[in-house]
């Protein structure tokens, strides 16, 4: 069973062999891929192009062009619920750790313990072979910890910042 929500409205969606259930109630229908990507779905004698403009798996979110209305849904199923369990809902796995990508020294730190920070901030920099490397952050996060100090020396792989 999947459920989505759609303009403040919810949808429980179920499918057995060769029925849809919609809201618990039987629905005919008949859908086919297009060879562009698009689908042609007939619903209740009524036909609706339906085009995918955006999707992501982790997080559920859908946008589609229906007959070309934009709408925006957000999908509950299985794998959806899965993601979310195991901290995945963006698609990718929140890091607990950011480590030293090469050996270096720390010569500037631009955040501290209790901050947020948006994918892509810059959170120190590191020296390595005479050149300044902004080492960013690879997700949106709050720092828990910051292991190191200006001018500390760092090995690849040793623990710079800690997040929630």
């Amino acid at each position: 069973m999947a459920r989505i929500e759609a303009n403040k409205s919810f949808f429980d969606i179920t499918k057995n062999e060769e029925d849809i259930l919609l809201n618990g109630d039987k629905q005919n229908y008949d859908i086919i891929g297009l060879p562009n990507g698009d689908f042609h779905l007939v619903l209740d004698n009524k036909s609706y192009t339906i085009k995918v403009l955006h999707k992501n798996t982790g997080s559920g979110t859908l946008a589609l062009s229906i007959n070309g209305r934009v709408i925006d849904t957000l999908l509950q199923n299985k794998l959806t619920d899965l993601l979310k369990s195991m901290g995945m809902e963006s698609g990718k796995k929140k890091l607990k750790e950011l480590k030293a990508p090469m050996p270096g020294l720390v010569l500037d730190i631009l955040v501290q313990a209790g901050d947020e920070v948006a994918d892509g901030d810059n959170l120190l920099v590191l020296e390595a072979m005479k050149m300044e490397n902004a080492i960013k952050s690879p997700q949106a996060g709050i720092i828990e910890a910051i292991s190191v100090k200006k001018q500390d020396k760092v090995e690849k792989n040793q623990i710079l910042i800690s997040f929630v």
